[in-house]
């Protein structure tokens, strides 16, 4: 308390906050409070991000395969085998899996997540990984789940699992944020069911009744909870809470190579278990978009030669920010490594 007292001047930052995709519950103290949260904030700020990102999605279904748009809104993900010609996907996978690049890398227990970020460099070495970008199919499934025409954050990414250490908390059930957002996997090795799979509970993106009275007890209660992650807004669910919650349980994506995911993830999922040392490389896609925009909107940084370039620059900035004290740093430099190196 004395702590707070002494950051009251950061007090209209914190309100700047409610206005925005800001989730953590201990870094900001309104949104952390749990009055407020007991009169209604968390939930208000729950259903406008909701009722706006679907609302943007109604906009942007033209660009959409109907069977595609069918099986998110039902699910929550669209999973799609042999997504790429087989001659085009071995051209591209040929070239990222062989490729040394400077990457970056993130440890969480006993796995490592390395990414690259996809930019004129990777663009330059491979024609089908523009080509994949630029294919109306990617780009507007990308737009709707994400419910936003700005383009993702994309990077070629390896997760290395068997490592020594505590188990990796990315194997619990989460939501990432109160708020609809878009992860992708396009996947460059064959997937094993006891080789870290993806796994999402199927219709967990829908904000129903069930889903609103789980939310809102968590938000008057996560503040005092031991789980700092769900403490930052990524809310952990148990395997045996989702019955209660009208959910099944989770699908595993033990999946071939050259298969798409795309998912909201507001819906519950999570990193499988792995049984064995394993690394699995693939494309990752990311939006979280500013979720209180009616507008489909224009986006400055998605303009033609800055798009490929922001990921790189996310992490310029955040070195900035942590040299001066303002920010920490969890992704280190891993390196000139091939993403299938352990």
């Amino acid at each position: 308390m004395a702590g707070r007292v002494s950051q009251w001047w950061r007090a209209p930052w914190w309100l700047f906050e409610l206005a925005t995709g800001a989730k953590s519950f201990v870094d900001n103290p309104i949104l952390g409070s749990e009055e407020l949260n007991r009169r209604g904030l968390h939930d208000a700020r729950l259903r406008a991000a909701h009722r706006l990102a679907w609302w943007r999605r109604r906009k942007l279904a033209r660009h959409v395969e109907p069977t595609d748009r069918a099986a998110f809104d039902r699910d929550g993900f669209v999973c799609l085998p042999h997504f790429l010609p087989l001659d085009q996907f071995q051209r591209l996978r040929d070239v990222l899996l062989t490729s040394e690049c400077d990457g970056r890398e993130h440890r969480q227990g006993d796995t490592v997540t390395r990414r690259v970020p996809i930019g004129p460099e990777l663009l330059e070495r491979s024609p089908e990984l523009a080509q994949l970008l630029a294919m109306p199919r990617w780009r507007g499934l990308m737009r709707y789940v994400a419910s936003t025409g700005g383009e993702p954050l994309y990077y070629l990414q390896s997760i290395v699992t068997g490592l020594d250490g505590p188990p990796d908390p990315q194997v619990e059930l989460h939501s990432d944020a109160f708020q609809p957002s878009l992860k992708a996997w396009l996947f460059l090795t064959d997937v094993a069911e006891d080789a870290a799979p993806l796994l999402y509970v199927p219709g967990s993106h829908r904000l129903t009744a069930q889903r609103l009275r789980w939310e809102q007890r968590k938000s008057e209660t996560v503040a005092g909870e031991a789980d700092r992650l769900s403490q930052r807004g990524s809310f952990r669910v148990s395997r045996e809470e989702l019955a209660a919650l009208g959910l099944p349980q989770p699908l595993s994506f033990a999946v071939p190579a050259n298969t798409l995911v795309i998912a909201d993830t507001y819906g519950f999922h999570a990193r499988g278990p792995s049984r064995r040392p394993t690394v699995r490389a693939e494309i990752w896609a990311y939006r979280r978009r500013t979720p209180f925009l009616p507008w489909t909107g224009f986006d400055l940084l998605s303009l033609p030669g800055l798009a490929a370039r922001r990921a790189g620059w996310g992490y310029g900035l955040v070195d900035w920010l942590a040299a001066r004290g303002l920010r920490q740093q969890h992704w280190h430099p891993a390196g000139r490594k091939k993403a299938t190196d352990r």
